[in-house]
């Protein structure tokens, strides 16, 4: 049986001086473990994370989400005691309140990855481009965004290969590197709240929507021309991978 004393708990943040404090606190009411990796932010997240008692580390620069996340990943994969690794935002998006609910139904499922689901969230732009992706790589994923993720060891594995560190979102892209491995993903329906405060990393501005589409369209030809995942003439109805 999983508890919440297995699970490390990884939260990327930049500049969520306002909700970081708070998140780290429910978390650890939980019984995890916190890491935030502060990604190099002009104002007091560092501060605020080490005073409600996460482990934390500042990257030296502006590295992004994934490499953040990747960070603390890896830092917590070196400590004793973590089977499970579960990635969250800091900005209060992600209630800490379903972990609990996210653990059983890791164990219900029996998957490698459990994801939070809240595919009603986001813009009608967003919820096109979600329809389109799932349809473009059959991954049977409805919320392919979402960063309120359950990973066991061999989810991390993958997460940190070589592979991994090609990435720029933890999103599609990771997905289809999961699939690739041979490993199974699940998602479980959660609600999610209105950002406190700042902004989308990904969505704000028309350059980043484009630059994300652009490369979440490179990676998937590259899983269609490599033959590792469905190509689009295969049929469909294929279920969460």
């Amino acid at each position: 049986m999983i508890t919440p004393f297995d699970v490390a708990v990884i939260i990327p943040a930049l500049n969520e001086a306002p909700t970081i404090g708070s998140v780290v606190e429910r978390v650890r009411q939980l019984g995890c473990t916190v890491y935030v990796v502060d990604d190099n932010s002009g104002d007091d997240t560092f501060e605020r994370a080490v005073a409600a008692g996460a482990t934390t580390l500042r990257l030296p620069y502006t590295a992004g989400a994934w490499m953040a996340v990747q960070a603390g990943l890896r830092h917590a994969s070196r400590q004793a005691g973590h089977g499970y690794f579960l990635t969250m935002d800091g900005d209060g998006q992600h209630e800490p309140r379903y972990i609990p609910d996210l653990i059983r139904a890791y164990e219900r499922e029996g998957a490698n990855t459990l994801i939070g689901s809240c595919p009603q969230r986001g813009s009608r732009a967003r919820k096109l481009a979600w329809r389109l992706f799932a349809r473009l790589t059959r991954l049977g994923i409805v919320d392919l965004t979402s960063g309120f993720r359950l990973y066991d060891r061999k989810a991390l594995d993958a997460l940190l290969s070589g592979e991994g560190t090609l990435l720029d979102y933890q999103d599609v892209g990771v997905l289809l590197l999961l699939r690739r491995r041979g490993l199974t993903c699940r998602e479980y329906p959660i609600c999610m709240g209105e950002r406190v405060s700042g902004h989308s990393r990904i969505f704000d501005s028309w350059l980043d929507v484009g630059r994300y589409m652009m490369k979440t369209f490179i990676w998937i030809f590259v899983d269609w021309i490599t033959g590792r995942g469905p190509s689009p003439r295969k049929q469909e109805g294929h279920d969460a991978f």
